[in-house]
C-alpha cells in the first residue's frame, strides 16, 4: 500500500512539474521571446516553435505515455493503446519541431548538427522512434507470444528510462544554448528559464519515479 501511496504521490507530482513547464515556457516564448509561428518570416518565431514542440509536445507526452499504466483507469489493452499513442503523437509533434530547428538554421544561414544539444536531441529522438517500432512490433502485435512479451518488457522498460532522461538532458542543454546565446544574466527572463529547465528537470524525475515504484506494487 506504501508503494502504491508513493507511486501516486510521485505521479501527481509529475503533472504539477510537467504542467508547470508548460506555463513557464509559454511565458517565456509569449512574453519575453517574439512568439510561436512556423511560417514567419521573423526566424526566431520559427526557433521558438522547435522549442516549444520538443518539450510540449514531444517530451511532455512521452512523459505522460510512460505513466498511462498509473493514470489511465482502463483495461491493459487500453492502456497500452493509450500509452503507444502517445508516444506516436510525440513523436509526430518532435517531427514538426526537428523541422523548425532547421528551417530556422536556414533562415539565418548557420550549419545544422553542430552543437552537443543537437547530437544528443536528434540521437534521442531516432532512438525513441525505434523504441516505439520495437514495442509496436513487441506488444501490440498479435502474433507476438506472451513469452517474447515477458523477455523483452524490462529492455522496454529500461531503454525508456534511458530515453526520458536523455530527453531531459537534450532539453537542458538547448535551454544553455540559448540562453548563452541570448546574453542573459540575473534579470527577470535569465530566473524563468532557471525555474523552467528546473521544472523540466524534476518532471523527468518524477515520471521515472513513478514508473519505477508502479513496477513493484
Amino acid at each position: 500500500m506504501d508503494l502504491k501511496r508513493h507511486s501516486s504521490l510521485s505521479t501527481l507530482v509529475a503533472h504539477f512539474f510537467g504542467i508547470l513547464a508548460v506555463i513557464l515556457m509559454l511565458i517565456w516564448l509569449l512574453h519575453y521571446r517574439e512568439g510561436i509561428e512556423y511560417g514567419s518570416d521573423n526566424p526566431f518565431k520559427v526557433l521558438n516553435v522547435h522549442i516549444f514542440l520538443m518539450y510540449c509536445g514531444f517530451l511532455f507526452l512521452v512523459g505522460q505515455a510512460m505513466m498511462t499504466y498509473k493514470t489511465a483507469y482502463a483495461s491493459h489493452q487500453v492502456q497500452k493503446m493509450v500509452h503507444g499513442g502517445l508516444h506516436l503523437i510525440g513523436l509526430v509533434l518532435g517531427i514538426v519541431g526537428i523541422c523548425a530547428a532547421f528551417r530556422f538554421h536556414d533562415k539565418i544561414n548557420l550549419r545544422d548538427m553542430v552543437s552537443l544539444h543537437s547530437w544528443i536531441g536528434l540521437t534521442t529522438f531516432i532512438l525513441l522512434g525505434l523504441q516505439w517500432l520495437f514495442g509496436a512490433f513487441t506488444f501490440l502485435a498479435p502474433q507476438s507470444s506472451s513469452g517474447t512479451r515477458t523477455r523483452m518488457m524490462p529492455w522496454h522498460v529500461l531503454g525508456g528510462r534511458a530515453l526520458l532522461y536523455m530527453g531531459i538532458v537534450a532539453a537542458l542543454t538547448g535551454l544553455m544554448q540559448r540562453a548563452t546565446t541570448l546574453g542573459q544574466s540575473r534579470n527577470a527572463e535569465s530566473r524563468l528559464i532557471n525555474f523552467l529547465g528546473l521544472a523540466i528537470l524534476l518532471f523527468g524525475v518524477s515520471v521515472d519515479f513513478s514508473v519505477t515504484i508502479g513496477r513493484y506494487n
